[in-house]
């Protein structure tokens, strides 16, 4: 075993320590015995402990022993005799520990993987049954078919999807407003500080160089990428710019392409702590709050584009992208609140790491969701999934071996649905997202194609100055390679990677090694990272370079290995160029290649490659055609593959040329014109309504909405210039300037048609007795929002909810200049019916409030209204088509049904059934349960997987103290509501203060976090539902609520008048 020889002395020493527990076994007698036997060692079942034969079988083989030859190095400086058996004798247990933990976290991992894999069967056998009725033979050879692999876009759409229509120059009128979201790292347009950190690499530099070239396109009238605002001594000032312009579009388009907000721009949107740079994993809980922020802005944008290129009406982004799970799950809740397609870019998959850690054994599943909060960017990752329309991969492995890990995506069931959709047969409420292989775009402009010429020799006459003549200026980069080589004028293969066990490196020096005509033929460069001392590296890069260097000496390479110390990466075109000048190639001979971009770059260089056959490097080789694949475990394919490449001139020459016709395949050009050809085959949806008339605009002029990029202290951005935290919103404490604001408005609304009556009543005083054709919340600036889910253990609402909800209003009106611009709501699972009895119940008139958000967000009312029917309200129209996406409302009924009263597979009689359904409390876009056996419900995590295998997309909640369970539509929460008011009626979700109990309906946690302010009656809920939210393992509360956020604040418990009004202005002075 490479790099083990230290084993060889452990066991020696292990013969020769003297232990009693040790019998005379030699180590190859020992191994002999095992592999004889079949079996392992069971030290339950042996009398005297052999370390010797339990170090050969269990930790050779699979123990990683980094930390294990730390401690042998002590143990062989050890003199004392007695010590260093002692020591020994330790080391043993400590690897029967290792061991056995390793073989505990195999079996858990195996265990798990073999009940997934059965839910997932049985998932499908669901919906076969389901669909069954109209299953057609054409669907079944679909779901046997081969997922679309990489192709030239033109020919992959027009022999795949000849519906699709390329994207081209025809659609310059388009004028598209797209948003991308990257939340991690440190981004800005120029020296872009990759590799500080492992949240600033790769991905910033693709985010970045995607808004440049989408910006460029023809029909893209501006891009904006949403990152997050860093006010932190930690990092330079630049990244607490609020804006940042990365460049005007289209550099050939004429004055009608470039508007006074055109092109792709870096917008900065503050959340978490202002003043701390946080890694990744600790951005979790102010998602949401970054999603109000996000909002905000783009709401303000719409309203500036349409004012420039919409002809008055808002221009909505065309799609939201996030990037990353963290992205991808902001970007999920943007995508619901405006109701625009979403799509998703992976990059790093949650699912496919935790299968790394889990086989490397040196963490538990606790300890690696502790450092990673791994489960929940798994569920960030899942909700991503739920939303999106489109998710773009780098290769096809990718989504065969990464995506169906997740639960929301399977390859063959998308392939039934997709065949189903296309036909328009009925897919019983089931969606996939379309998976497309997008291979990320290069910059090619500083790449110098170098045709065929005699003037390397000349280069390298003068760069050794041969002619005694003064040395020609050459890189640096190739004298510090070539100083390694006895002759630099033969080809160089070229490898380029970092000393990872998984690039495969000793195995590419071995094959060189023993391959006499190679080595005769060409030398070898390897450009393994920047180093200063190897004992510094981590021990896996240690490790490999130790490896290499042993191997170089072991057949003799010296004079035809170059592996240089040090490199920058402006150094990397250059190195390219040298490998091309001396008709070279360039190999990737990974374990596994997730991509392979570097064969992209070395393919731009006029490189053949040669590359594993495992990855990333499949797709490029059949776009390219520029070389040869290879097993990286077979050491004679390697060596054969380039000494085919090297002796074989034409073979060679025909490899370049392959790869400079291809390449184009791989620039941003093309990758932009596929992204917008696929983004464009997305069901396009926006907000429908529109501004009814001039009064209408003049009305929303009071929402203090002016455009983010002009105003330094727009509410989007909630930052001065100096990147310090100016007020989100006014208090709720009236200001000294209240009373002309209120002059404004009452202007505004002056011009306003009036009622019949003539009459006009003051604000808070009382509702217009005349009903408008609009609500009142299009007058208000602040809105407070009961959202108490104080429930006794029937699921009726409790009086003392009465009690609190008449303080609150008394409190808000005592104070006339907080009541003029503040207005109501109630947030309740309860539906309309049973929310109208309960107030009257305690003499509270429903037009008290101005929006009434009903069945756990799937209706919202406006007392008030002429939407009123023979004195009944009826629900907002926008916002039931606004929910109405990936709503299955039959299939979801009949799955739940199934799911809830079965127990393995057997369905239980009616008698012992969990749940019937609640019809009185359901609605077209709720399907409320009656919870008949608490012991039997499941919990949301559990069914919204198995629900997620079946297709089926929705939000469940248990509520109303886990006596319903209720169901309603993807985009339909009590949150997301608040966003919907917001984005409909312009009321900021920062202008809102959420009231709620300490605990409540298993969609509490989604209230608590966000721009708003949160007031937390303390004693007002005795119980909720929330233990019915999330089983065991999954992500935890801290991972959804911020902590100690300065926009929550709780009441002493005595609920009076006076509390609720000091907790109000407490509350709302807290963020400012």
């Amino acid at each position: 075993m490479a790099g083990n020889e230290w084993i060889n002395g452990y066991l020696e020493a292990i013969l020769s320590s003297g232990a009693s527990a040790i019998d005379d076994k030699t180590p190859t007698a020992a191994a002999a015995s095992s592999s004889s036997s079949g079996q392992h060692l069971n030290l339950g079942e042996r009398t005297n402990f052999n370390p010797t034969k339990y170090f050969v079988e269990e930790v050779v083989t699979g123990v990683d022993e980094t930390d294990l030859h730390r401690t042998w190095i002590k143990v062989v400086a050890t003199r004392n005799t007695r010590e260093r058996s002692s020591r020994l004798e330790n080391m043993c247990w400590r690897i029967w520990h290792l061991a056995r933990k390793k073989k505990q976290l195999e079996w858990e991992d195996l265990q798990r993987l073999t009940n997934r894999r059965m839910e997932r069967e049985q998932g499908r056998k669901d919906v076969t049954e389901d669909m069954s009725e109209d299953l057609s033979e054409g669907e079944k050879g679909d779901v046997l078919g081969e997922t679309p692999t990489l192709d030239s876009p033109r020919k992959r759409f027009q022999r795949n999807f000849s519906n699709l229509e390329v994207w081209s120059d025809n659609n310059k009128e388009k004028k598209l407003y797209i948003i991308l979201v990257s939340l991690h790292g440190l981004v800005r347009g120029e020296n872009m500080e990759l590799g500080r950190d492992s949240d600033t690499g790769g991905q910033i530099k693709y985010v970045v160089e995607l808004a440049k070239a989408l910006a460029k396109m023809p029909g893209v009238y501006r891009v904006d990428l949403f990152t997050r605002q860093i006010a932190s001594p930690e990092v330079d000032w630049s990244y607490g710019e609020p804006a940042e312009m990365l460049n005007t579009g289209p550099e050939d388009g004429d004055d009608t392409d470039h508007g006074e907000s055109s092109g792709a721009y870096i917008i900065r949107i503050p959340f978490g702590p202002r003043d701390k740079y946080l890694r990744k994993e600790l951005l979790w809980p102010y998602i949401q709050e970054f999603v109000d922020g996000a909002l905000a802005h783009i709401i303000n944008m719409s309203k500036a584009l349409g004012e420039q290129i919409g002809g008055g009406q808002p221009v909505w982004p065309h799609v939201i992208h996030g990037h990353y799970a963290d992205a991808g799950d902001s970007a999920a809740l943007l995508s619901g609140a405006l109701n625009v397609p979403m799509v998703l870019t992976g990059h790093s998959l949650g699912r496919n790491k935790l299968e790394q850690l889990i086989k490397q054994a040196r963490q538990s599943k606790e300890d690696i969701n502790s450092t990673y909060r791994i489960m929940r960017r798994i569920e960030g990752e899942e909700l991503s999934l739920d939303a999106a329309e489109l998710v773009i991969t780098s290769t096809k492995q990718e989504i065969d071996e990464q995506w169906g890990l997740y639960d929301g995506f399977d390859v063959k069931l998308e392939k039934v649905l997709r065949a189903r959709a296309r036909r328009g047969v009925n897919c019983h409420g089931r969606y996939m997202p379309r998976m497309a292989v997008i291979p990320p775009g290069m910059d090619f402009s500083s790449v110098v194609v170098q045709e065929e010429t005699t003037d390397f020799d000349s280069d390298l006459a003068a760069l050794t100055n041969a002619d005694g003549q003064s040395p020609k200026s050459v890189p640096t980069i190739w004298s510090e390679v070539m100083r390694f080589l006895t002759n630099p004028h033969k080809p160089m293969i070229l490898a380029l990677s970092r000393p990872d066990p998984k690039k495969n490196i000793t195995t590419l020096v071995k094959a060189f090694g023993e391959c006499r005509p190679l080595r005769e033929l060409a030398n070898l460069t390897l450009i393994m990272g920047n180093r200063d001392d190897i004992d510094e590296m981590s021990a896996g890069n240690a490790s490999v370079l130790t490896t290499v260097l042993k191997l170089i000496d072991k057949y003799d390479l010296y004079g035809q290995v170059a592996f240089p110390k040090h490199h920058k990466q402006s150094d990397v075109p250059e190195i390219y160029r040298l490998a091309g000048k001396t008709k070279g190639v360039f190999i990737n001979p990974a374990l596994v290649e997730p991509f392979g971009l570097t064969l992209i770059e070395a393919a731009a260089h006029g490189l053949p490659m040669v590359a594993t056959k495992n990855g990333g490097p499949v797709d490029i080789h059949r776009a390219l055609h520029n070389g040869l694949l290879v097993d990286p475990h077979d050491q004679q394919a390697i060596a054969d593959a380039l000494l085919k490449l090297v002796s074989e001139k034409n073979l060679w020459s025909e490899c370049r040329k392959n790869g400079w016709k291809n390449i184009h395949l791989f620039s941003w050009p093309e990758h932009c014109r596929t992204y917008l050809t696929r983004v464009a085959a997305c069901r396009m949806r926006h907000p429908q309504w529109k501004t009814d008339n001039p009064s209408d605009e003049l009305a929303a002029e009071e929402s203090s909405l002016n455009d983010s990029l002009k105003d330094v202290q727009d509410m989007s951005l909630r930052l001065s210039v100096d990147g310090e935290k100016t007020s989100l919103n006014e208090s709720f404490d009236a200001s000294a300037t209240a009373d002309a604001v209120q002059d404004q408005v009452n202007r505004v609304l002056s011009k306003m048609k009036k009622p019949e009556t003539g009459k006009q009543e003051p604000e808070g005083d009382k509702k217009d007795n005349v009903p408008s054709k609009y609500p009142m919340l299009r007058r208000r600036r602040k809105l407070v929002v009961i959202a108490l889910d104080c429930y006794d253990t029937d699921g009726a609402p409790q009086k003392k909810m009465i009690q609190i909800i008449q303080e609150i209003l008394k409190s808000i009106k005592s104070d006339p200049q907080i009541a003029r611009v503040s207005g109501f709501a109630i947030s309740t699972a309860m539906s309309m019916s049973e929310l109208t009895a309960f107030l009257k119940s305690g003499n509270i008139k429903v037009n008290d409030f101005d929006a009434l958000i009903c069945s756990s967000g799937s209706e919202v009312y406006y007392p008030g209204t002429c939407t009123e029917e023979q004195g009944k309200l009826s629900p907002d129209p926008d916002y039931s088509s606004h929910i109405e996406y990936r709503w299955g409302g039959d299939g979801l009924r009949k799955t739940i049904w199934k799911l809830m009263n079965t127990q393995e597979g057997k369905e239980e009689k009616s008698a012992t059934n969990a749940i019937e359904e609640d019809v009185k409390s359901s609605n077209s876009h709720c399907i409320s349960f009656l919870i008949k056996d608490r012991s039997k419900a499941k919990k949301v995590d559990d069914m919204r997987q198995k629900l997620r295998m079946r297709g089926l997309r929705c939000h469940l909640m248990y509520c109303r103290n886990s006596t319903r369970m209720q169901v309603v539509p993807l985009l339909a929460s009590r949150s997301q509501a608040l966003r919907y008011l917001f984005v409909r009626w312009k009321l900021n979700v920062a202008n809102m203060c959420v009231i709620l109990g300490e605990t409540g309906d298993t969609d509490y946690e989604e209230l608590i976090a966000g721009t708003h302010k949160t007031l937390i009656v303390k004693g007002a809920v005795e119980e909720g539902s929330e233990n019915l939210l999330r089983t065991s393992g999954s992500y935890l509360r801290e991972d959804i609520v911020p902590p100690d956020s300065p926009s929550i604040t709780y009441t002493s418990g005595n609920e009076t008048v006076e509390v609720f009004a000091n907790a109000l202005r407490k509350v709302s002075r807290l963020a400012t």
